[in-house]
């Protein structure tokens, strides 16, 4: 069998589905999204999902096992290797590179010296700085922000830098200038993984977050999966906030979008013409809309929502295409407080020309997506991780 001529990568972001190894250390120890999303609900319809060997990840009530039915695809285990629990640590895991240290996280709200500086470069004065919930913030100093001009700053238990203004005080490209901003005065020991642009609208009581948010990331250490494609004159396609988490190195075209609905219409489109290369998707709502609200409810109905549109991409998937899905940390919606959690993650692997109901085993970190993507592709990959095609090569069942 020859290499495939494109690989397509889903991250379903958040799609945690037990405790990892070290998760104790990170307060974890009883995280596990997808069964207990289901054990809220009284258990998970998601026949497509189901049909390429989800059930087989692990425990999740209203799955059937692989062993009870006729798999389309393969599944597998990941263990996360990198430091931290983070969206950037977990794609550029997922592309190849394990971050060995973990960002700066700030608990406490960021030091003086960086709100200080930061507000003499930009010229504008700071609210806030503290963890917050986004919406909870600026419902809380929206008003002030109104009154008086300040932006609103703000982080998470992840490493980033959150600006908050309402666009008639602070219009988004204004906003987009001030993250620039604070992205270079980051740097060094204060080096967040992210600062992320958050316009708002509407009036006390009824503000509302609009779709112009925009993530300014660390650039990758090294080069990844997305690198290696370019170099090899091959198309690199982000769709979602993916080109943003990768700083758009190595992207060679990035597909915005403001919601997973357009996201999944998008890829529907890419899958229905031939192609080449890497595709590069992320669903981001599970997380940001239902994991981080401690909505389980509204993370089923999503996945539900989603199981419909792999159903669609794997009808339009090529003889040369390789769908990988996967995700790139937990945020179990069950548990205490609204944070990531340190968990494995599934994969699934679907080609109409590979093995059928392969179990992919425990991989030992999620770079084996990028080893096994680079395999296809026949890249000749340098990076870290092993690849599982040689298990995808097996004879089909007749």
């Amino acid at each position: 069998m020859t290499g495939w001529s494109r690989v397509v990568i889903v991250v379903l972001d958040s799609a945690g589905v037990g405790a990892a190894p070290d998760a104790c250390r990170y307060g974890d120890s009883s995280a596990n999204t997808l069964r207990h999303v289901a054990e809220a609900v009284g258990g998970l319809q998601l026949p497509t999902l189901e049909s390429l060997g989800l059930g087989g990840c692990g425990f999740i009530p209203g799955l059937r096992p692989p062993t009870a039915l006729r798999l389309r695809g393969s599944f597998g285990l990941l263990t996360p290797r990198s430091a931290g629990k983070d969206t950037i640590s977990g794609h550029w895991e997922l592309a190849g590179v394990i971050t060995e240290r973990p960002f700066p996280v700030y608990p406490d709200g960021f030091p003086p010296e960086v709100i200080a500086e930061f507000c003499r470069r930009a010229g504008v004065g700071v609210l806030g700085n503290r963890p917050a919930s986004g919406t909870q913030i600026i419902e809380e100093l929206g008003p002030e922000h109104l009154r008086t001009g300040k932006v609103i700053v703000y982080t998470s238990a992840d490493s980033v830098f959150q600006i908050a203004a309402h666009e008639d005080i602070i219009p988004p490209a204004q906003l987009y200038r001030l993250c620039e901003i604070a992205r270079d005065v980051l740097r060094g020991p204060h080096a967040v993984a992210r600062v992320i642009a958050r316009p708002f609208v509407g009036s006390p009581g009824g503000f509302r977050r609009t779709a112009g948010r925009r993530d300014y990331a660390l650039p990758p250490p090294r080069p990844t999966l997305l690198d290696a494609c370019a170099e090899r004159g091959l198309p690199v396609v982000t769709v979602g906030k993916v080109g943003d988490i990768f700083a758009r190195s190595g992207v060679t075209e990035e597909v915005k979008t403001t919601s997973d609905r357009e996201s999944a219409a998008r890829l529907s489109s890419i899958l229905a013409e031939e192609g080449r290369g890497l595709v590069f998707a992320n669903l981001v709502e599970l997380d940001m809309l239902y994991g981080h609200r401690n909505n389980p409810e509204g993370y089923a109905a999503h996945l539900e929502r989603i199981d419909g549109w792999v159903s669609d991409w794997l009808s339009r998937a090529g003889e040369g295409d390789l769908l990988l899905l996967t995700a790139d940390h937990g945020c179990d919606p069950t548990t205490p407080g609204t944070d990531h959690t340190r968990e494995y993650v599934p994969v699934l692997a679907y080609s109409c020309r590979a093995a059928l109901g392969v179990d992919l085993g425990l991989r030992p970190t999620l770079a084996d997506v990028a080893a096994t993507a680079a395999d296809a592709l026949a890249l000749g990959w340098q990076g870290a991780g092993t690849s599982f095609l040689p298990r995808l090569r097996r004879p089909r069942w007749p």
